[in-house]
């Protein structure tokens, strides 16, 4: 394809016209230089620990020119400010982007690249390659390709100790060479940006296999590999931990404590790349081009005579001798597919390479470069690697996607650079976190053979996963409590809690819930929560209401999430079941969260409406149920169009609620409750009427068309969490600003309510 007359994009794209090289002298480590840019949004760093011959350079690239990000047959393109999506393989968009890019031939360019690209390929980039079904679950839904072509390149020789910057110039770049420039040495100079630090709970490791299905897995590929379906399939399984801090504390940590030769990290803005790989995957210098299979690991010894036994062990090992053999002959193939015919050899067999805490054995294939073949065409023969599929490659990936049950997103995958000169050097991603959503991720696993041990398999998975993690918490300055629930008469942690496949709550969402504010462990409200928690409980259940000391119970959840002395959010939610007669099994689920009220922070007095254009029709909106997926839209909506709450349409047009509150209309000494055959009846909309009434002003309940909202004294909006509220505009009307009457509301009604 024509890229660019596809994309349609500006001038400035095509060849780059030069790349402006100047000396640096570094006054800090690199990786602090490379602290300074973490935060921003298409940083990439690429660092080299240890010693070894393939840990010579140093890579940073900041503020990117152009971002290229696809997944499943979809690119986005961004170059400078113009921004484009394209059906297309993401490799067919970078083999084209690394053309119209290219450098001028006929110069030598410094290496190990002076301008290109710097990113990732997740493992998933394979479902462009190979026709394979896909049966795994993508629920990260992350990019399976992110490049980033930077704007500002930093490469530090760690052999000659010199540090070079660069500069690709561009004739239709927005900024030029010198405001980059200047911009980045007042970064240098500016005081060290303050670590923020990093946070894992001590527990609550999720796992997407428990160990008998792990070794049932196990077993089932041995299966396969009996049945003659492949020789060796590599499995895994992925952790999951919360995660609270700054990502690239936590690699700088790591490269600290565990120097490896790929070290990486990406800054992918809603999510972040903590590579730790001692694998390289493919390396390219002009047409030379090599892969470094590691198959055979062992642990260092406590002294040296234990080390020297272990490293024995590892190299007289026939069945890590089997192993790498195998991986190195489908390399040889891979490479062979574009490399000169009769070039492709192994060049070094079983090298045994030392870390601070393991041996690996490895080896190197070496191949030449077919004259009409390019970096993507030997990505494309090669990816993903074989030292973490299997043998033979199709088929293990297919078994793969049968066994684990979620994608693998960069697990597996490759990090590294790609120039617009004809180099490449991309590590495996092994030993590697995904940092999304307060989460991280990181997958471990093995090869697995004929005579593999299911249960050695699975502990195998636990050690390399506590290598990580064993690191990166030594430096949790503070734990976070795990989240604690009650469930079915107990306190457990929040991870352990589980509604059966089978009930109707999650079949139907049938059941119910009550939320409830709780200011420094005072209810105020708890009996009118309990109360309408029991009459929903009589219409929607088939048996009694729970015969439960609820405030000692919510007590206990507070207390057990250390939120005594705050404001918290309580939830207690019950689901139908599935049986029809006792013993009843539905489930009974009390949490808790911190509650910050909405209007903290922000400088003004009250929310902003707009009218939801779906009106809502479900009859069973006068309780709150389970089934509250129109209202989670509804608030979507609202946030999207920059309301603070969606204002809903009753079935004949009229209003009485938003997505999450109850309305209340003062006009004169008229309190207006509106009327609606079917709304949820408010617990602190009913307190404020209650109140309201106590004051001298008269309840009128009647019907109330949106238009009113705009021609009454004010507006309030209720709940139990925010007390009462000041609507200030209803769809981009400006109201008139609340006087002290929400003030006293919630005074009066919530001891101890307040803004925070």
């Amino acid at each position: 394809m024509n890229l660019k007359a596809l994309l349609e994009l500006p001038p400035g794209i095509g060849l780059l016209s030069d790349v402006h090289e100047q000396r640096l002298e570094l006054s800090e480590p690199f990786v602090d230089i490379c602290a300074r840019f973490a935060q921003q949004p298409g940083t990439v760093a690429l660092l080299s620990g240890g010693d070894l011959d393939c840990a010579r350079y140093h890579l940073l690239g900041v503020r990117p020119w152009l971002e290229l990000s696809g997944r499943n047959g979809q690119v986005r393109l961004r170059v400078d400010q113009h921004e484009q999506w394209i059906d297309a393989a993401p490799l067919d968009v970078m083999a084209e982007i690394l053309t119209a890019a290219r450098l001028p031939q006929g110069r030598s360019w410094p290496a190990p690249l002076a301008a290109g690209l710097l990113g990732y390929l997740a493992y998933d980039l394979k479902d462009d390659l190979e026709r394979l079904a896909r049966t795994s679950v993508d629920d990260l839904q992350l990019p399976h390709m992110l490049f980033y072509a930077p704007s500002l390149m930093v490469v530090h020789d760690k052999r000659s100790h010199q540090t070079r910057l660069f500069l690709p110039l561009r004739p239709q770049a927005p900024e030029d060479k010198d405001q980059l420039i200047r911009w980045f040495h007042d970064t240098l100079a500016a005081p060290a940006p303050a670590g923020t630090g990093f946070r894992l709970p001590e527990a609550g490791r999720t796992s997407n296999f428990t160990q008998p299905a792990y070794q049932a897995a196990v077993g089932r590929v041995i299966d396969y590999i009996r049945a003659g379906d492949a020789y060796q399939v590599n499995l895994s399984q992925r952790f999951q931990f919360a995660f609270d801090g700054d990502a690239f504390a936590l690699f700088k940590h790591l490269y600290a404590a565990n120097p490896a030769p790929f070290f990486a990290f990406v800054q992918g803005g809603d999510h972040q790349i903590v590579s730790t790989s001692p694998e390289r995957f493919l390396l390219q210098d002009g047409r030379r081009v090599e892969t470094r299979p590691i198959k055979g690991t062992r642990p260092r010894g406590q002294t040296a005579e234990q080390d020297a036994v272990l490293r024995r062990e590892l190299v007289d090992s026939a069945k890590d001798d089997a192993e790498l053999s195998m991986i190195v002959d489908l390399l040889r193939n891979d490479l062979g597919k574009v490399c000169r015919a009769g070039s492709v050899r192994v060049t070094e067999h079983k090298r045994v390479e030392p870390y601070r805490n393991v041996y690996h054995l490895v080896s190197r294939v070496e191949g030449e470069l077919d004259a009409q073949q390019q970096s993507v065409d030997l990505i494309r023969a090669a990816f993903p690697g074989g030292s973490i599929t299997g043998c033979p490659k199709v088929r293990a990936m297919q078994i793969i996607d049968e066994l684990e049950p979620c994608r693998r997103h960069l697990y597996c995958g490759s990090i590294g650079y790609v120039s617009f000169h004809d180099t490449m050097d991309l590590s495996i991603a092994i030993r590697t976190a995904t940092l999304t959503g307060g989460t991280l991720c990181y997958s471990a696993g093995g090869g697995i053979v004929l005579d593999s041990d299911p249960r050695a398999e699975y502990e195998e998975t636990l050690h390399k996963a506590r290598t990580l993690l064993a690191a990166a918490q030594s430096a949790s300055a503070q734990r976070r409590p795990e989240s604690v629930v009650w469930c079915n008469g107990r306190l457990q942690p929040a991870a352990a809690a589980a509604v059966p496949v089978t009930d109707q709550g999650l079949l139907y969402g049938h059941g119910f819930f009550e939320t409830i504010r709780v200011d420094s462990g005072r209810v105020p409200l708890l009996a009118d929560h309990l109360d309408r928690f029991n009459n929903t409980w009589r219409t929607l259940m088939p048996s009694p209401p729970p015969d439960l000391t609820w405030e000692a119970i919510i007590d206990a959840v507070v207390a057990a999430n250390q939120l005594q002395n705050g404001c918290a959010a309580v939830k207690v939610l019950a689901t139908r079941g599935s049986r029809d007669s006792a013993p009843w099994d539905h489930t009974l689920l009390v949490t808790t969260r911190a509650y910050t009220h909405r209007l903290a922070g922000k400088n003004r007095q009250g929310v902003h409406l707009g009218t939801y254009p779906h009106p809502r029709q479900n009859p069973l909106a006068d309780h709150k149920t389970l089934n509250y997926l129109y209202y989670l839209r509804a608030g979507q909506w609202a946030a999207a169009n920059g309301f603070d709450e969606a204002l809903i349409l009753n079935p004949d047009g009229t209003v009485s609620e938003t997505n999450t509150a109850n309305l209340l209309l003062i006009h004169g000494h008229d309190a207006i409750r509106p009327a609606s055959p079917a709304v949820l009846p408010g617990i602190m909309a009913a307190a404020a009427f209650r109140q309201l009434e106590a004051w001298g002003f008269r309840i009128v309940e009647r019907p109330v068309q949106p238009g009113e909202l705009l021609a009454v004294d004010q507006v309030l909006i209720a709940n139990a969490l925010m007390g009462t509220v000041a609507a200030v505009g209803v769809d981009g009307h400006a109201r008139s600003e609340a006087n002290d009457l929400c003030r006293r509301l919630n005074a009066a009604i919530l001891p101890g309510h307040r803004l925070d």
